[in-house]
């Protein structure tokens, strides 16, 4: 997509420099807006380990330029499997690696947040001012301006809330104080070096195959997989919680041990390398009806309006009636900030006067609360699909995943002899999201950029249509 630049241009605040934050700051920045982004940290260290980026996502950062540095530093994960959690019986299987790319036009990558960030922040440096020790106390809309915890007064032309779930531009948003809300769930995250795992026979095979395992148990389930280029195994496990803050804190791993005691030897082999780990509650707000303040000086992006739980983190979907359909296969919150990024960034490149700014900001909620806000409701759905207890609706959702996995196994091989398969379409609504293949297409290979430019081509057809009556 061609971005010669906006007619008008804004003087743009951006809270938060986060992925989301520093993704919309490079797009609005090469859009020639001025561009401010504000960040409470003292320095910049994006928290967090693995993340899985879909090929919705990495089609667009490598039309940003960072093809050739995401592959340094990403793996290409092969397949995925689904696992019991007491015996690690594979129930469920889909091939990736580079099947995903051939059928979608991109790739999928697994990659640590903090490189993700970095790459980012680099990319958005020539085109933002950033500033660090910047906490935000408030916005005043109407103006709008910005108040700083040291007492300084900001003034901008728009305000960008991208300062994540506790977001106090939210708060502005909504007119009230909206905190959000502790789901009962809480997550352990982990790396281990793989040189330590490779090192046991028994557990090397997770490296080699470069394979994402999900390990499915009654209230819990961990995801593991290899990131930075192979050097780091990924974990992230979700429990019940013991009462954790919000905030990730290093935590016993004694005690993350004794949560998985009962799973099987292999993932308590992997939870005796782990070196250290950190815990947090996980915290969840309803989907909001608008992202945009009434005056359309102040909008949301990311987390501040959409937050995503982890177990989207791990890969599964609710099916979505088709009455209701929306693409709501995402894996993280991740691409979902991007997208948002992508689609403000094309946007405001063509804005040509501010009396735009309204209609600008309603085509970007058009365009991106329904995808969002289905995902950050099935997100929630998801829960049960890998916590059931063992017992009738566990044996009947692996019965159903074992079908997936037969029909894939079927295609794959098929695919190998240049043969289709009558397994294509087998997968609809199978509690393995992947097996769903339409649903797969619908979210692999959404594109912002078009998205904009279908809206644009109707925009003008409307125009024209009204000035012919």
């Amino acid at each position: 997509m061609r971005h010669e630049g906006a007619r008008c241009k804004l003087d743009i605040t951006i809270v938060g420099a986060g992925i989301g934050g520093l993704a919309v700051a490079y797009c609005l920045g090469r859009a020639g807006h001025k561009v401010t982004v504000l960040e409470a940290a003292s320095f910049l260290n994006e928290a967090g380990a693995g993340i899985q980026c879909t090929p919705n996502v990495t089609r667009l950062l490598i039309r940003w330029g960072l093809g050739e540095e995401l592959k340094k530093i990403a793996v290409v994960p092969q397949s995925l499997s689904l696992r019991r959690y007491w015996d690690g019986e594979r129930v469920g299987w889909n091939k990736w690696g580079e099947d995903v790319e051939r059928e979608h036009g991109a790739p999928y990558y697994h990659v640590h947040r903090a490189d993700l960030h970095r790459l980012l922040q680099e990319r958005a440096a020539p085109y933002m001012a950033l500033r660090l020790k910047s906490k935000v106390l408030t916005v005043e809309p109407s103006t709008p301006f910005v108040v700083l915890e040291s007492g300084e007064i900001i003034k901008t032309d728009l305000v960008i809330g991208a300062d994540g779930v506790r977001s106090v531009v939210r708060d502005i948003v909504v007119g009230r104080k909206d905190a959000p809300l502790k789901t009962g769930d809480a997550a352990y995250r982990a790396t281990i070096p793989t040189a330590e795992i490779v090192k046991d026979p028994v557990l090397k095979p997770f490296v080699d195959d470069a394979e994402a395992n999900v390990w499915m148990g009654p209230g819990r389930h961990i995801v593991g997989y290899c990131i930075r280029a192979k050097k780091e195994y990924n974990l992230v496990m979700i429990h019940p919680s013991n009462g954790e803050g919000e905030v990730p804190v290093p935590t016993d791993c004694e005690q993350m041990r004794a949560d998985y005691a009962d799973f099987e030897p292999r993932v308590r082999k992997l939870l005796d390398l782990v070196p250290s780990t950190m815990s947090w509650a996980l915290c969840d707000h309803n989907p909001l009806d608008s992202w945009v303040h009434p005056s359309s000086k102040i909008c949301l992006l990311g987390d501040a309006c959409h937050p995503m739980l982890p177990y989207r983190a791990q890969g599964a979907a609710m099916a979505v009636s088709s009455a209701t359909y929306f693409p709501s296969l995402q894996l993280n919150s991740t691409p979902l900030k991007i997208e948002d990024a992508a689609v403000l960034g094309n946007l405001f490149t063509h804005l040509a006067s501010h009396a735009q700014i309204p209609t600008l900001l309603r085509a970007y909620q058009k365009m991106r609360h329904p995808r969002a806000s289905i995902t950050q409701l099935a997100s929630r759905m998801n829960q049960s699909v890998f916590h059931l207890p063992d017992g009738p609706a566990q044996d009947e959702r692996d019965r159903e995943m074992k079908d997936a996995m037969q029909a894939e196994l079927v295609r794959v091989q098929l695919r190998r002899r240049g043969m289709g398969s009558e397994e294509e379409g087998k997968g609809k609504g199978n509690k393995n999201v992947w097996a769903d293949r339409e649903k797969v297409k619908a979210v692999y290979e959404y594109d912002p950029d078009v998205e904009v430019e279908m809206w644009r081509r109707s925009e003008d057809a409307r125009v024209v249509q009204m000035a012919k009556l």
